[in-house]
This record gives structure tokens, sequence and C-alpha cells, in this order.
């Protein structure tokens, strides 16, 4: 671990809501939120009632009623961070990308020619204020983990720098939830040992968390609730998404076989074309699936060949959802999800490949496409989803959180 604070943890606040509220100023100071399925992002008025990223759409309007609620422009999104990475380039020679709005920066070694690191996170907000129009908040320590909790700790539009030597003083009071890959799962798990503060979690022996969160788990809580984390900041660049993705909030009503199959054929629909759009192709298909008990499962199938065609998708995916059948008829399916991972670039354009069991070759996914793009994506639509409320949330992926999910804020 360093003895100089010169680690930060710069992450964007309420990304895509601040976004739509710097292009729309009638947005300013209102609630708003992103997404009408599910909620994408929440500005912070809209999290003073209580609405959180990847709530339901109807439940987030039940607590917020006066909130606009805004269909997300990923392109703006995708611009607008590019903008912000540009300066994070120009602040620092290390640069490591977490995801869309979110990276660390190495700044050690600057002091001389930039500022102390304090100096140099308080011209990194203000740039990025000035020149891109977005809130970013900046935590500064010794360890990545210790810089994420302090910019979280930040939030909204702040700076916290944990000074060497104090950082056991400013983590131990905290709650457990905040420590990075602490979900809503094990901080319940951990309330259930009257685990509730970093103190308290940092005053257990290791095997007696490794007892109660399982081996890997329980080893690296330990060791970041005492501030032990050797990892550097490495070079990453968030152009090159690791997987393309949508989901579906489900509710809590039983959905029938072919209802959650609509759901499917909607979200590779969705899925697919982003792949296309992106001149990318993939070789394996990944199911997300959340049930009523709040568990999760993900289940993926390899394919022999990287590929961005719709029926190719869709067939493995229904594969996939016919195996776990028993499961989501016993359990309730609360959330539906597909993406697809291990991209490739479509050298030449997406590979036409032969049609598999009678469904359209991927030419006419590529015609479909540019119907849509020229005249809406509601302009060609499926016979199976006419009719049918649009639930459906893209993400952007182009790094994972500690859960395997993006994380937004």
């Amino acid at each position: 671990m360093s003895t100089v604070a010169s680690i930060l943890h710069a992450d964007l606040d309420a990304f895509f809501a601040a976004v739509e509220q710097r292009d729309d100023p009638g947005l300013r100071g209102r609630p708003v939120i992103v997404g009408s399925g599910v909620v994408l992002a929440a500005s912070y008025e809209a999290r003073a009632h209580g609405v959180r990223s990847a709530m339901g759409g109807a439940r987030a309007r039940r607590l917020c009623p006066e909130a606009i609620v805004v269909s997300p422009r990923f392109s703006a999104y995708v611009q607008a961070s590019r903008d912000v990475f540009a300066i994070f380039e120009r602040t620092a020679p290390v640069v490591e990308a977490v995801s869309i709005d979110e990276a660390f920066l190495d700044v050690s070694g600057l002091e001389r020619i930039s500022g102390t690191p304090e100096v140099i996170a308080r011209r990194l907000r203000r740039e990025i204020r000035e020149q891109v129009g977005l809130p970013i908040s900046v935590g500064v320590a010794t360890t990545k983990h210790l810089a994420k909790v302090a910019s979280s700790a930040a939030k909204p539009d702040g700076l916290l720098m944990v000074a060497p030597g104090e950082e056991l003083a400013f983590l131990h009071p905290l709650p457990v939830g905040r420590l990075w890959g602490v979900g809503a799962a094990t901080e319940a798990r951990l309330r259930e040992h009257g685990i509730v503060t970093v103190g308290q979690l940092a005053g257990l022996p290791e095997r007696v968390l490794m007892t109660i969160l399982g081996r890997a788990a329980g080893r690296k809580l330990h060791a970041i609730a005492h501030n032990r984390d050797p990892r550097r900041v490495r070079r990453t660049h968030p152009a090159r998404p690791r997987s393309i993705g949508s989901q579906s909030a489900l509710g809590s009503r039983r959905r029938t076989p072919e209802e959650l199959d609509a759901v499917a054929i909607a979200l590779v629909d969705r899925v697919t074309r982003r792949l296309r759009r992106g001149e990318r192709v993939g070789r394996t298909v990944v199911l997300r699936m959340r049930f009523s008990d709040f568990s999760r499962a993900t289940r993926s199938k390899t394919l022999p060949r990287p590929t961005a065609a719709t029926a190719t998708v869709l067939i493995t995916l229904r594969a996939l959802l016919a195996a776990e059948r028993e499961t989501i008829r016993r359990q309730g399916l609360t959330l539906l999800g597909v993406s697809i991972t291990n991209l490739e670039r479509a050298d030449g354009g997406v590979q036409l490949e032969l049609a598999v069991d009678g469904q359209p070759p991927p030419a006419l996914d590529v015609t479909l496409d540019a119907i849509r793009d020229r005249y809406g994506t509601t302009a060609l639509q499926r016979a199976t989803l006419l009719g049918r409320n649009d639930r459906m949330s893209a993400w952007l992926m182009p790094g994972d959180g500690p859960d395997g999910m993006p994380e937004r804020r």
C-alpha cells in the first residue's frame, strides 16, 4: 500500500440523468427518471423520494409521481463518457476505466508538475464541470478500494480525501454496505451475525468471516476492512465493451411460458440490433434470472462461432430457458436478462449465415435494422409483441461492477 494518497476514484453523479438535465434546461432541479420499464438512472431529486436504479418503473412512479420520465439516449451518454475520459487522460498517465461513468486515476509522482493529489482532484472536477457540463465526485486515498468508498461518501458532486494514517478512522464507523462488493444479500447475512459497521467486521478473525461468507468473500472483506488492497491502477479504456445486454423486470405476477418467450424475443431483438450497430459479434449467450426470493442465477452457452444473428441468439436463449423451466415454475421469475459476451469485431460487416430452423437469415436482420433506423424502432414489430407494453431497458457494460452487473450511480 502506498504511503501517499495518490489514487483517485472519479465517478459521475447520476450519469444518465445528469446528461438529460444538462441537455434540457427544463429538467434541471427536477426529479428525472431515465427508462420507463426499469429505472436506468434517477436524478438526486428523484432519489430523495426513494427512486433507485434497477427499480421497476411502476414502483418508481408511485414513489415520485411528479417525476419526469425520459427515454434513454445512449449515443449522448457514450459521447459524454468519451469527453470525460479525454480529460482523465490529460490529467493522469494511468487511467483505469471501471465503467462508462467511473475510473481510477494514478497521479503519483505528479506533484512537481501538476500539484498535490488533492489539487489535481479539484482541478479535474472543475474541468469536467466547465468543459462537459456534468457533476462528478472524487475520492482520494492510498488504495483503490478506499478511494472508491471515499467518492461514494462524497456524493453528490463532492471531493473527499482520506489522508495517510487516517484510513481506518474513516473506514471503521461506516456501515458494512459501503464496502465495494457488499450487496444487499451479503449485508443481510452480516447483520444476522450482529455485524453492522466495518469496524465490527474488522474485529472478527478472518476464519470466522470465511465461515459466514465463504472462503473467498470472507478473505476479501477481512482484507479491505483493514484497508489492505495491493491492487495497482492499471491502464484500460472504456471503449471496448465486455458484453452487450438488455433486461426486463417482470414484476411479481407469475408469467406464462408464452409471455416469457415474448420477453425473450424482445430482448434478443434489442441486443442483436445493438451488436450489429456496433459492428460486433459475440460467441457466448448469457441468460440472467432473478427469482421471487431475490436470488439470482446465470446460465450461458458458447457457440461454435461468433454471431450477431437474431435467430441464432434466440434459439440459444430459448434452449437455456427451457433447461430452467422447472426452477422458474417453482420459484417464479421477476427479472429476465440476456447478454452477449466474448465480443469480437465483425470484420467486413456482420458475417452472413444460413437460415436456422426456418428462421430468417441474418441478411434480413440488417435490412430490418435499416428500416428501424430510418422510421423508428416500432416501424416493424413481431406479431408476438404487438399490443405489449415495452418494459425493456438496455444497459451498457463497458466494465462489470462487483456483482457482475453494470454499476450506475
